[in-house]
């Protein structure tokens, strides 16, 4: 039987200031609620630059506690008014001086659900993350919506199996990957790394990237959003390399299923075997 639930993703440039990138945000989540999505993830630091560039402790006043911060709140108002799940990758201050890539999680009636905090930080030129964030500490949480058990893994994640994994274990049906990865760097592994991790925890994954070049430096963020089906197909077309762009998508639900009776990954897998996988 289908179980159809229709996702979307939004990729956009920084627009120069914090209040009017917001807004963006919030009109691309009514013209998302207005083509029938039902959830919507946005790209890593949403409502900023990706500021990771340079090594600037400016940057830190883009934090703000989650959920109590402004950002949240107004969002929380925005998915209840318009009955959409809504995922929002935030610069978190859990105190002065703690300071997490966070991606908070809001039901479709606006109650918060959680957050997952960024495990995996790069310390490399274009991204000095160790900077500003501290390494997550949240665990792999899987979040239980109106549309079905969701999780989140934000950008350098994704080279990482391990948390893939435990959020396959822990019964997510959709994972979204929230990024901000440059031209240069990463783009023969974009359109690789998320299909397998689909394929292999059988389960479908949306994977959100910004686009443009920004005046903190070279970085040229090649969007190419896209939904992709735990078969390795991508749903639909992949979005844009350079312009703004909402991806709305039809996920069944129902393939997985059909996938998991088919390969039975979960079932043939052996922890028993893995120990030193996990040595230091």
């Amino acid at each position: 039987m289908s179980q159809v639930i229709r996702a979307a993703l939004f990729q956009t440039a920084w627009t120069g200031d914090k209040e009017s990138m917001i807004q963006v945000h919030e009109q691309a989540a009514r013209d998302a609620a207005a083509q029938g999505a039902h959830v919507l993830c946005f790209q890593e630091l949403f409502y900023g630059p990706y500021f990771c560039q340079v090594q600037d402790k400016a940057f830190y006043e883009y934090a703000e506690q989650i959920p109590e911060g402004p950002i949240v709140r107004r969002f929380q108002a925005l998915a209840r008014e318009l009955g959409i799940v809504l995922i929002l990758p935030m610069y978190e201050e859990e105190q002065p001086g703690v300071l997490y890539n966070t991606a908070a999680v809001l039901d479709a009636d606006g109650s918060y659900l959680g957050k997952y905090r960024k495990h995996h930080i790069p310390q490399v030129p274009g991204f000095w993350e160790k900077f500003y964030f501290r390494p997550g500490n949240s665990g792999w949480p899987v979040f239980d919506t109106a549309v079905g058990r969701i999780g989140v893994y934000i950008c350098y994640d994704r080279h990482f199996p391990e948390g893939w994994r435990a959020l396959g274990l822990a019964g997510a049906e959709i994972v979204f990957n929230p990024s901000a990865t440059s031209r240069g760097l990463s783009r023969y592994l974009w359109q690789l790394e998320q299909p397998a991790a689909a394929v292999a925890n059988e389960y479908f994954v949306g994977a959100i990237n910004r686009v443009g070049v920004e005046d903190l430096g070279d970085n040229d963020f090649y969007g190419t959003s896209y939904f992709v089906d735990p078969e390795a197909q991508f749903v639909g077309e992949v979005a844009s390399d350079k312009e703004t762009e909402l991806v709305v998508r039809d996920l069944d639900l129902a393939k997985l299923r059909e996938v998991r009776d088919r390969w039975q990954f979960f079932r043939d897998r052996r922890p028993d075997a893995y120990g030193p996988l996990t040595a230091p």
